[in-house]
């Protein structure tokens, strides 16, 4: 195990990449200035990981010297670092943020039990804020609590029901920010055949209710079965087993399809299917994870990573492109071993959950980049072929991770609670209860620079907001192909940008067919095509698959019906769709969504809007935080005060240096105005292009860094604490068709991997 031979080098990472690391994952000083580089980061993650490594009984067994398990760590200490700055492999958020520092919390999500009683709610919403306040995400099953009106023995009075119990669960979310950052993300989810599912079902119509949480209904095998014959169907008080009432299947399957088609929730989660599969039936799961695929029992928790596909595929000798599959089975390997180290060193929020998630030693490997391989192999995405492709990397993906569970087993010992487990069942020692899923990778995608998860490219061109600045992003391989094909010019290349994908022929007849075949994106696929990619994926999956469903505008409540019952006959364990513009707040789109050259429609809007970003900002907090800069103008100098708050840029004082006449007052308005722009989701690079060169006869300085006015003043402050000093703002892109504002950068947020993911700044609300 000689290491000295092994050379790490400085990761290979994109502009958009390390735009991401810097602003949420690499240490700050106290001034939120960063203080390690990407390779920092990607050593201190390897050095904490490998420690897990002392743990074990070293191979030499009681003849092993310090210097002998010295070495091993070293060893698997390079061997984690090389996987990561490769971009090969990526473990979750947590784990790059915490890994080796003071909070040392890795785990991405968990799932708490409700119990029915009062006790019992409040204990666990102490233990959501717990969770909230280290970084986690959490999922909660409703469905013990008895119905509304039911009766409480203990106070003689009735019960307010599931529903209401969970709004006091979002009351606390808003109020305890994530890792002081952000708040956290829930999933509820509550039985199909509870008496208060109608209300749940209908709880989140008017998009302004429930805001931190993701619902599904858990759907029972007897109530497909009673939907498939049109039978009836009875709803259970689970306090007492009695039959509270009987409704007609269908129709109540029709309110939550009816939901779905109006704003994408409910989503539904197949229970019986779930726990048919679950390793640890002793650990029933009553839910999931807020992105739905962790299937969790209460207290366990999930360790997740993910293989980067992109990086397995080259050319042999004569050019055709190929899958190393060799180099995938190693990579696997060493993940796996990396994801049940994970399990080790986590510091875990609660004693609970450490005892349950080291009893059951849960791991989910999952893949990203999916999309970009098949681009490079010439397999379109919505193809026979594509599905094929789907359903063998990830059978060959679990079938390695099995055989490293096992050989983990070996080493160190099956999981805790191997006895009772369906792996004693069959016989088959394994390390870890699951070891694969398919999770959002929200901004590890961009670290790794490859496409999300499973996912179906979003666009082929679009914009990114980072740090404050508007950067068009187009597919450096479209790029590339354009060019080696003969086809790319500028025109070409701003339409992509204006459309989004090339997918149609008339918009594009320059594009050749099969190229245009293959480079196809979420909204030219099928829901058909969606749900059986999906179905590909969960037949080789332990746990679950985070995806969307695209749905046009125009489909209608049959067609979100359809994918519903085609997710369930082709087993797989969930499913989220969501119709595009389906939510009021989509605001704005690509080029072809807002009129621009296209006959499609703008979305109508609905009769009860979703909360515009002022009125999700819902007045000034107390405090912000921002910084002051001093500029000298040709009035005096000038001091810039720009604060932010969750969402982004908040407001700004512009204050000249002597107090009255007609100067200061203009900048004190000026000051009010980009306040108010900002409260309405201005991003600063938009306010640094109207501001930027305005004149007023009175100049400060010389050259480039002159101050020719009060208002090109303030637009070099923002530049310089917003933008890259020095650079200018790059002119505006039509925007890709988008769900609500993105708190990190106020871009905007779009349903991708199940989840609400922004394109701009790599943002995800669940990962």
């Amino acid at each position: 195990m000689d290491t000295s031979k092994r050379n790490v080098t400085h990761p290979d990472l994109s502009e958009n990449a390390l735009a991401v690391l810097r602003k949420r994952y690499l240490k700050k000083n106290e001034r939120g200035e960063p203080i390690e580089e990407p390779i920092d980061m990607f050593r201190r993650v390897a050095s904490n990981i490998a420690e897990a490594e002392r743990l074990f009984p070293h191979p030499l067994g009681d003849g092993a010297t310090e210097t002998d398990r010295e070495t091993r760590v070293a060893y698997w200490r390079v061997r984690f670092l090389e996987l990561m700055t490769s971009r090969k492999f990526m473990p979750n958020s947590p784990t790059l943020m915490n890994a080796g520092r003071e909070l040392q919390q890795l785990s991405a999500c968990f799932v708490l039990p409700v119990e029915d009683s009062i006790d019992g709610i409040y204990d666990t919403l102490k233990h959501q804020a717990v969770i909230h306040k280290s970084g986690g995400g959490t999922g909660f099953g409703f469905s013990r609590l008895r119905p509304k009106n039911d009766f409480v023995k203990s106070t003689m009075g009735v019960s307010s029901g599931p529903v209401s119990f969970m709004a006091v669960f979002d009351s606390s979310t808003e109020h305890v920010k994530q890792g002081g950052t952000r708040r956290g993300a829930n999933m509820g989810i509550l039985r199909v055949d509870h008496p208060d599912i109608e209300e749940f079902i209908t709880c989140k119509n008017d998009n302004d209710k429930v805001n931190n949480f993701n619902i599904s209904v858990a759907i029972t095998d007897a109530f497909m079965e009673a939907v498939e014959v049109d039978g009836d169907f009875d709803l259970v008080n689970p306090r007492n087993g009695e039959v509270a009432r009987t409704i007609r299947a269908r129709d109540l399957f029709a309110k939550i399809v009816e939901g779905a088609h109006r704003n994408g929730e409910p989503g539904v989660v197949f229970i019986d299917r779930i726990n048919d599969h679950n390793p640890t039936p002793q650990c029933e799961i009553e839910s999931t994870n807020p992105c739905s695929e962790a299937h969790l029992p209460a207290y366990d928790s999930c360790n997740l990573g993910s293989i980067n596909l992109e990086r397995f595929v080259g050319g042999d000798e004569t050019g055709r492109p190929i899958v190393y599959w060799d180099s995938l089975a190693d990579a696997v390997r060493v993940a796996v071993r990396f994801l049940d180290d994970v399990v080790e060193v986590n510091r875990y929020p609660l004693p609970e959950i450490e005892e349950m998630s080291k009893g059951n030693r849960r791991i989910g490997l999952g893949v990203m980049g999916f999309a970009d391989v098949l681009i490079k192999l010439g397999l379109p995405y919505d193809s026979e072929e594509g599905i094929a492709f789907a359903e063998g990397v990830m059978k060959f993906v679990d079938d390695e991770a099995w055989e490293a569970s096992r050989a983990l087993a070996e080493e160190r010992g099956v999981m805790p609670h191997f006895r009772g487990s369906l792996h004693e069942e069959r016989g088959d020692r394994v390390r870890n209860a699951t070891v694969t899923t398919i999770a959002p990778t929200g901004t590890i995608s961009i670290i790794a620079g490859c496409s999300g998860g499973i996912e179906p490219l979003f666009a082929v061109a679009f914009t990114r907001h980072q740090a404050g600045m508007e950067m068009p992003d187009v597919n450096p391989e479209f790029v590339r192909v354009a060019k080696e094909r003969g086809f790319f010019s500028e025109d070409l290349m701003n339409g992509v940008a204006k459309h989004g994908s090339v997918r149609d022929q008339n918009t594009f007849p320059d594009v050749p067919e099969d190229v245009r075949r293959v480079w196809v994106t979420a909204q030219d696929i099928s829901p058909e095509f969606h749900v059986s990619m999906q179905a590909a994926f969960q037949k080789h999956t332990s746990m679950g698959i985070s995806k969307t469903i695209n749905l046009p505008h125009d489909a209608a409540p049959a067609d979100v019906e359809d994918a519903y019952k085609l997710a369930y006959e082709t087993g797989c364990k969930g499913i989220a769709v969501y119709r595009d513009g389906s939510r009021d707040a989509q605001v704005l789109s690509t080029g072809a969504m807002r009129g621009e050259s296209s006959s499609v429609a703008e979305p109508t809007p609905t009769t009860n809007p979703a909360p515009t970003l002022a009125e999700a900002r819902n007045g000034r907090p107390a405090t912000l935080t921002g910084v002051t800069k001093k500029m000298s103008t040709g009035h005096g100098p000038m001091y810039v005060t720009m604060n932010d708050d969750e969402f982004g840029p908040r407001e700004c004082f512009v204050i000249l240096g002597k107090p009255g006449g007609t100067a200061s007052a203009f900048s004190d308005a000026l000051g009010r105005m980009i306040s108010l722009a900002e409260t309405h989701g201005a991003p600063p690079a938009e306010i640094v292009k109207q501001l930027r060169g305005i004149q007023d006869g009175h100049p400060a300085g010389f050259g480039p860094n002159a101050v020719l006015s009060v208002p090109d003043g303030v637009a070099k402050a923002f530049a310089e604490h917003y933008l890259f000093a020095g650079e200018e703002p790059l002119p505006e892109e039509p925007m890709l068709p988008i769900v609500g504002a993105c708190p990190d950068c106020g871009g905007e947020l779009a349903h991708l991997e199940g989840c609400q993911k922004c394109n701009a700044c790599g943002y995800s609300k669940c990962s």
